[in-house]
């Protein structure tokens, strides 16, 4: 003769659930063929930081909740097969702790089990280019941040061929609800040559399915690198007369334009020229100088221009004539 004996046992489980999933808190009693009277379930969690009684399901009323109803718990057990398994939707950090399955039978009374639900939280990820002026210290080129998660999320760089120009800084705070940022800076010195590179900032947590890579620019500001005054651009203006007050009348302004509008040796003078962002500024000069009766640049052109046209056509006739005389002979 063979005897199998089983013993009386709850079977839970730990289960994770990433936030704003939907969590399966398994429950099962096994080994008996007592009565079941009753199925209860408590939770002591981050919102709940008290023993809480939420819900119940009997024989006669079925599920239902108690203290509060919380219609994102729902009973998928099987109170016959003595099975109280509830599922939790939509579960926030605030749902993390301990919940315990209780079966009430009789004769025996009440047999337990705890269920640990840990949630853990995808991590807030951005990259911000710090756009540095150019310079010769090493400042914060970028920064790469992954906000709130749990646990920790790791932060690296990929800088493909930058090498040791750039440097990596990271600095985590853990914050009251047990949520993690990570912040990491790429450092290096602010230099033409790493001017529009490309970077890539790899997060990596286990609150993610994959690990998220984001990728940025370098830009690198500097204040103009020259001007030139013979050179139409919108960025640059003629201010003023750097040996003397600026004339009244004679010249116009029109944007990046200077233009003299009579021939006077009262405009004679050196003109500046500066063309500035908000990174710096950089400047040129002008110097004017006309004489009694004298021809502006543009006019003298002009004369030429002229001056060659009628000779030209003198030059046609006469040839013309000496065609039309060779003919006649």
């Amino acid at each position: 003769y063979f005897f199998f004996i089983f013993s009386l046992e709850v079977i839970g489980g730990r289960t994770t659930t990433v936030q704003g999933g939907a969590a399966v808190l398994h429950c099962k009693l096994i080994g008996t063929t007592e009565t079941l009277t009753q199925i209860s379930w408590q939770r002591l969690t981050r919102g709940k930081p008290r023993t809480d009684n939420f819900y119940t399901i009997s024989s006669h009323y079925g599920p239902c909740s108690v203290n509060g109803r919380d219609d994102r718990f729902r009973f998928i057990g099987s109170f016959t097969d003595k099975n109280g398994t509830l599922q939790l939707s939509n579960v926030t950090l605030m749902d993390e702790g301990n919940y315990t399955c209780v079966f009430t039978l009789f004769p025996s009374g009440i047999h337990e089990t705890a269920i640990p639900l840990i949630v853990p939280v995808p991590p807030v990820t951005s990259l911000k280019d710090a756009h540095p002026a150019l310079g010769n210290d090493e400042v914060p080129l970028i920064t790469c941040t992954a906000a709130g998660s749990k646990p920790p999320a790791e932060v690296r760089w990929l800088t493909g061929t930058l090498g040791e120009k750039v440097r990596p800084s990271t600095n985590s705070s853990l914050h009251a609800n047990g949520t993690t940022t990570t912040v990491s800076w790429l450092f290096g010195v602010p230099t033409r040559e790493l001017n529009d590179r490309s970077v890539q900032c790899v997060i990596t947590s286990p609150a993610l399915e994959r690990e998220e890579t984001l990728t940025s620019t370098i830009h690198i500001h500097s204040p103009p690198l020259e001007v030139n005054i013979t050179e139409r651009s919108l960025s640059i203006v003629l201010t003023f007369r750097s040996d003397r007050s600026w004339p009244q009348s004679g010249v116009r302004v029109d944007g990046s334009t200077l233009q003299f509008l009579s021939i006077t040796s009262e405009l004679n003078g050196l003109y500046q020229c500066e063309a500035s962002n908000s990174y710096g500024s950089k400047r040129a000069y002008l110097r004017v100088h006309f004489t009694s009766g004298e021809i502006p640049f543009d006019s003298w052109t002009l004369f030429v221009l002229l001056l060659v046209l009628v000779v030209a056509a003198v030059l046609c006739c006469f040839y013309k004539r000496m065609e039309i005389a060779r003919y006649e002979i």
